[in-house]
């Protein structure tokens, strides 16, 4: 049995990965698994990853979770080139002070932005109330200004002059917000050039073909959501 990637291609996490692993050259095979049908709650995948969560990974009887954890694993198994997770101490240390700050910041205010102003409207068939999406956007606005004052800097990259696995996973993660509507790159060119040396240096066709169903968010419709899901979904939305 080769590697296996249990992904979601509309889950950030999940992107990463797949670019990455293609961008390498990986061999894996691709597993989908829909979250909005509830197919991470299943026993089968279950075997895989006991926190019925995506990205998983399998490799022979080896199971793994966590797309930091993921990605790290396929750097070491593969060697892949030294920019991803740079072997300098100090190099490193800059990405993994990113892939530290941002599950709560870029992720999490990216994500909540995302959420609110798609699946909000659609799960509860409900206008969008304006003080709720300003307030998502503004907390996300703060994220992205430290990004570009403490990571980004003056640099072509976080880690220096190459892509690293930093840049990967921010940019995937902003794509969320930008997938929703909201253009965040538009009036920060600092920001709009850097999303074009990632999306280069892991070739820009395989950046669109990974967000591809993401870009097309906005087709969703309730009868694409399992019921149980649909409830649950709803519930996690409405306590934000």
């Amino acid at each position: 049995m080769g590697l296996e990637l249990y992904l979601d291609l509309l889950s950030q996490p999940c992107r990463a990965l797949y670019i990455f692993a293609r961008s390498n050259n990986i061999p894996f095979e691709f597993k989908r698994v829909q979250l909005a049908k509830g197919q991470h709650k299943t026993e089968e995948f279950r075997k895989v990853n006991v926190l019925m969560k995506v990205p998983a990974l399998r490799d022979g009887s080896f199971t793994l979770a966590e797309s930091i954890a993921i990605l790290l694993y396929l750097v070491q198994k593969f060697k892949t080139p030294d920019h991803w997770y740079p072997s300098d101490l100090q190099k490193r240390a800059r990405v993994d002070e990113y892939l530290s700050w941002q599950h709560a910041n870029i992720r999490a205010k990216g994500s909540k932005l995302f959420l609110t102003k798609v699946l909000l409207p659609l799960l509860t068939s409900q206008p969008l109330p304006p003080e709720k999406l300003e307030f998502a956007t503004e907390e996300l606005n703060v994220a992205l200004k430290q990004f570009e004052e403490k990571f980004l800097q003056d640099k072509p990259f976080i880690a220096g002059s190459e892509i690293s696995l930093a840049d990967l996973v921010a940019l995937v993660e902003l794509m969320q917000p930008v997938c929703a509507g909201y253009n965040l790159f538009e009036e920060r060119p600092k920001l709009m050039e850097w999303r074009k040396r990632v999306e280069e240096a892991v070739g820009k066709q395989l950046f669109q073909e990974a967000h591809e169903e993401i870009m097309n968010i906005k087709n969703l419709t309730v009868d694409q959501f399992a019921p149980e899901m649909m409830e649950n979904f709803k519930q996690q939305l409405l306590k934000q």
